[in-house]
């Protein structure tokens, strides 16, 4: 037993664009003795390209609860282990929490190298609101199972982000239009940082027609970011509405200002609201 202690390093790699490795993570996948990856063949073609020599093991959702022992064994012993994704921050979409949960477990550090994120890179180039977001991830396949979570999900007051594969986008694009309304503004991003990136941001009617004008348009992996839910009107009717009129006449407003303000959040006729100041105001000169 070594006296070493080994480390678990969580490494994110390019998602699409080699340049896009950081230093760090060449240093720390350079130094391990062991680097965990999804698919070691896609793996050992990039460790190849960056000069990187270490021993492979793969680590994925059909073998990850057998694999974490072996690898807690090392790291036991005093080995370090790298784990990484097909493209990506690992755990987003793959497997390896099982891993990390069981080395919290054991007493042993898991460290962080950040880096490359298509959910993340998706969000900074959409032009949707940033401040709050949902992460969804893959959609059901089956169509019934597809709609009844979009349906779910249709009144999401923030952004949410979605993944899918081209050969899927038609029919996730039909199923949302039917769920989220033809008029919500969604970001299609696609092959984000490679050579046919493309992101489009228009309303998913407009996707629609777009993608089905070109379906080269289909080709390869995409991230989805999906506006939030429109607010639902404030009623003109009711304790909000009395309060809002309330306040606005008492900044000052006169009776046509208040109509047209209330009208205008919450979407009733202005004349209808201009005769309730109107009778308002009566009943508090009575």
């Amino acid at each position: 037993m070594s006296n070493r202690t080994g480390t678990l390093h969580v490494v994110a790699t390019p998602i699409g664009n080699v340049g896009d490795i950081s230093a760090r993570a060449c240093e720390v996948l350079g130094s391990v003795e062991h680097v965990a990856a999804e698919d070691t063949r896609h793996s050992r073609q990039l460790l190849q390209r960056l000069g990187i020599r270490a021993t492979l093991v793969s680590l994925h959702e059909h073998n990850e609860t057998a694999r974490v022992e072996q690898l807690v064994g090392w790291l036991a012993n005093g080995e370090s282990v790298a784990l990484i994704s097909d493209a990506g921050t690992p755990l987003i979409s793959d497997p390896g929490y099982r891993l990390v949960r069981a080395v919290h477990e054991a007493g042993y550090p898991v460290l962080t190298v950040p880096g490359p994120s298509s959910v993340i890179a998706a969000l900074s180039i959409a032009g949707l609101p940033t401040d709050r977001f949902f992460y969804e991830g893959f959609l059901p396949s089956r169509a019934g199972a597809r709609r009844r979570r979009l349906e779910a999900l249709a009144d999401t007051s923030c952004t949410q982000i979605f993944l899918e594969a081209g050969r899927r986008l038609p029919a996730t694009l039909e199923a949302m239009e039917n769920a989220f309304g033809a008029h919500r503004e969604v970001a299609v991003c696609r092959e984000l940082t490679k050579r046919y990136e493309t992101t489009r941001v228009d309303t998913l009617a407009a996707l629609r027609a777009w993608i089905a004008d070109d379906r080269n348009q289909c080709r390869g992996e995409f991230v989805l970011v999906v506006a939030p839910a429109p607010a639902p009107p404030v009623s003109a009717q009711g304790p909000a509405t009395d309060e809002l009129l309330r306040l606005l006449r008492e900044e000052g407003l006169g009776a046509k200002s208040t109509a047209r303000v209330l009208a205008r959040l919450t979407g009733a006729s202005v004349n209808d609201l201009y005769a309730q100041v109107l009778a308002d105001d009566a009943t508090a000169d009575g």
